[in-house]
């Protein structure tokens, strides 16, 4: 046993609620040293905790079955239900606690701090006037502020260190660290003096270009002729493209034309700005369009909520070659949501960046495609043809594109035709469980103009029930030859890794296995099983925070921001309570978190330490029995109570504000 193992009590072995054995089928081979009991493990945590954890939820649900629930919404349930009665010579039973959606959780962003906020001319330092006015409602006395301000986080601020300067000024919730004696935002010459400076938003929204898209006064003429041509035929369609602009308008329509001047025909006079290039002349054919080339190269899977920047360059540090943003729906980008356009944003280091869109008409989704080939830095832009939840299924989108040939094919086509980077698509083997679609599809798509496909070895119906079926997978590679295909399910180590390769795809995405173990990039270039100590995994959570800080803000709701992220990911590394039941040849397997489906299906999901593992590798379809790590970090690591995950968070960045409660999204909206 490693130096700083736990001692277990000979009765705590295997035995108790866990029911572990090593030759137990889906559940992971621990060494036996380090098996426990539900209650060992938890009493153990509870001891050695610097808080108590929170008796309320024991209290809640007896057997520790679940998660503890937010204050607010158990105080809500054990109010609104009327109390029982209670025949003589029975013992009053535990309320039952209501299961399902939790649509009234609480708010992640503390409200107490939103009362006296300082004005943004104070904060960005503007030798100006207020920007707003008479008519600003934000606090201008910069003393007043700092009385009703909390209490800092920490004495170090990530940004002031790195950058030399914290935009953030005095709102910075660790400004204690660049603040003057006067209360004035210090700066850090050498650092500046050496070009330190924040690196610049990429793909960011355009504040005139939002106004724009939320007045409907842009105009998307490539798609226009693009789909003009695609419903009338192929003949129609070039002489449609040899059209000139439309007539001008009387004045009352000020739209602007996102359109390439060659498209504006050959007689109609073209203001340009500038020396005449080929490329204002001469349109790009899809044969000289800039090709993809990624073969061999680790992929990093568009996660959503999980696959925000500050973990991809987590991911990029550990090795991954290729990332991809948050799937990012295509009516809210040509609305403008500034939220959705969060998801298209780049880091300097993702070197192959590209994009995920979602939708299931090809109006919208060729509209969004050329909107985003002329306003955003990217290598390639990717359908969502993938995507199994109800909210994006039920209208057309994900999955039930494979089921809608005719859209699909418009959707392909005449987002190929207004791109200039390539259009990839990510499929699934169909959606029904036994009538798999992506053989017949993939000769199609090469058809349409897809330069590449990723192929997830499962159908809709059966979620992450069921194993990856590279099998399959090996059999549409030849069917899309020559186009590449990249396949994706279940890589958990250099082992799955090498096995995958062995079907002939022409590389590996890597979606879950990088959640549970970003160092998975790492393990899969070098070849070796990395035993990563609980100190080295807190370090990577702590970049984390504080890429986090640098992307969303070190201000209050920015710091909040970055924990609710965190527990996010956190929370996608609890193993389910209590054990599964066997489901055919293999237990389900961890769910996105957005998945939506009954409770039983709920995966089991953690990442067990090499070294306690007596079998190698582990595989992502075991469920972990309860165990002690070898120091109390690690076992930290293993529980799966918010409140334990809510500790971590505080060792990162500080005690929680008095209102937070949190409730992972995929606990609250996945599982009804």
């Amino acid at each position: 046993m490693a130096e700083g193992a736990v001692e277990v009590p000979a009765d705590s072995g295997a035995g108790g609620d866990s029911g572990a054995s090593v030759l137990e089928r889906g559940v992971a081979p621990i060494k036996p040293q380090y098996l426990t009991t539900k209650e060992h493990f938890h009493g153990f945590l509870e001891a050695k905790g610097r808080e108590k954890l929170c008796q309320d939820s024991e209290a809640g649900d007896p057997d520790g079955a679940d998660n503890a629930e937010p204050e607010a919404k158990r105080i809500r349930l054990e109010d609104g239900q009327p109390e029982a009665a209670v025949e003589p010579g029975k013992q009053p039973q535990a309320p039952k606690r209501a299961r399902g959606q939790n649509k009234s959780r609480p708010h992640m962003k503390p409200t107490q701090y939103d009362q006296n906020r300082l004005c943004p001319s104070l904060i960005q330092e503007s030798p100006a006037k207020c920007f707003f006015g008479d008519r600003c409602r934000f606090l201008h006395d910069v003393v007043r502020y700092l009385e009703t301000k909390p209490p800092d986080l920490g004495p170090r601020c990530v940004l002031f260190e790195t950058f030399g300067r914290c935009p953030y000024g005095v709102t910075c919730r660790f400004a204690g660290a660049h603040l003057g004696p006067e209360g004035q935002n210090l700066v850090l010459e050498e650092l500046l003096a050496r070009g330190a400076h924040m690196p610049p938003l990429r793909n960011a929204l355009d504040k005139t270009l939002q106004r724009q898209l939320r007045k409907r006064q842009v105009r998307f003429e490539r798609a226009e002729q693009a789909l003009r041509g695609l419903s009338q035929g192929p003949v129609q369609a070039a002489a449609v493209a040899e059209l000139t602009a439309p007539e001008g308008d009387s004045g009352q329509n000020h739209c602007t034309a996102l359109q390439d001047p060659a498209e504006l025909g050959a007689g109609s006079p073209v203001q340009t700005c500038g020396p005449l290039t080929d490329e204002d002349t001469v349109r790009l054919r899809p044969c000289e369009k800039k090709r993809l080339d990624i073969s061999d190269k680790l992929y990093l899977a568009p996660l959503t909520t999980c696959g925000n920047l500050p973990f991809r360059r987590i991911c990029k540090r550990f090795g991954a070659d290729v990332t991809c943003g948050e799937m990012a729906m295509c009516t809210n980008l040509l609305q403008g949501q500034t939220s959705e356009w969060a998801l298209l944003r780049r880091h300097p280091c993702e070197d192959i960046f590209g994009v995920q869109l979602e939708g299931g008409f090809p109006d919208t989704m060729a509209k969004c495609a050329e909107l985003l080939n002329r306003t955003i830095e990217v290598d390639f832009v990717d359908i969502n043809v993938g995507c199994p939840i109800d909210l994006v299924y039920k209208k057309g989108g994900g999955c039930a594109l494979m089921n809608r040939p005719a859209k699909f094919q418009q959707i392909v086509r005449g987002m190929s035709q207004v791109l200039d980077v390539p259009l990839t698509v990510k499929i699934r083997t169909g959606v029904q469980e036994h009538a798999n679609l992506a053989h017949r599809l993939l000769p199609e798509l090469r058809a349409w103009g897809a330069a590449l496909v990723t192929l997830h070895g499962r159908s809709r119906e059966q979620r992450y029930t069921k194993l990856a079926d590279w099998q399959y997978i090996g059999q549409c590679v030849e069917a899309a030859s020559p186009m590449p295909l990249f396949g994706n399910g279940d890589i958990l180590s250099y082992e799955d890794a090498n096995r995958a390769k062995q079907t002939g795809v022409a590389g590996i995405m890597i979606a879950r296995g990088a959640l549970l173990k970003p160092w998975l990039f790492t393990e899969i270039k070098e070849q070796r099983h990395w035993d990563i100590s609980s100190s080295e995994r807190l370090d990577i959570l702590r970049d984390f925070t504080h890429y986090g800080l640098e992307h969303w803000g070190s201000d209050t709701q920015g710091v909040e921001k970055t924990r609710r992220f965190l527990l996010e990911w956190l929370s996608f590394l609890c193993r389910v309570d209590p054990p599964l039941p066997h489901l055919g040849p293999f237990r389900p397997v961890l769910a996105p978190p957005l998945a939506i489906g009954p409770a039983h299906l709920a995966p089991p999901r953690r990442y067990v330490p090499v070294g306690l593992l007596e079998v190698l590798p582990q595989r992502i379809n075991e469920r972990p029995p309860y165990y002690l790590g070898r120091d109390y970090l690690e076992t930290l690591m293993a529980s799966q109570q918010a409140a334990d995950w809510i500790r971590i968070s505080e060792m990162l960045l500080g005690p929680v504000p008095p209102n937070f409660a949190f409730l992972p999204k995929h606990k609250a909206n996945a599982y009804k």
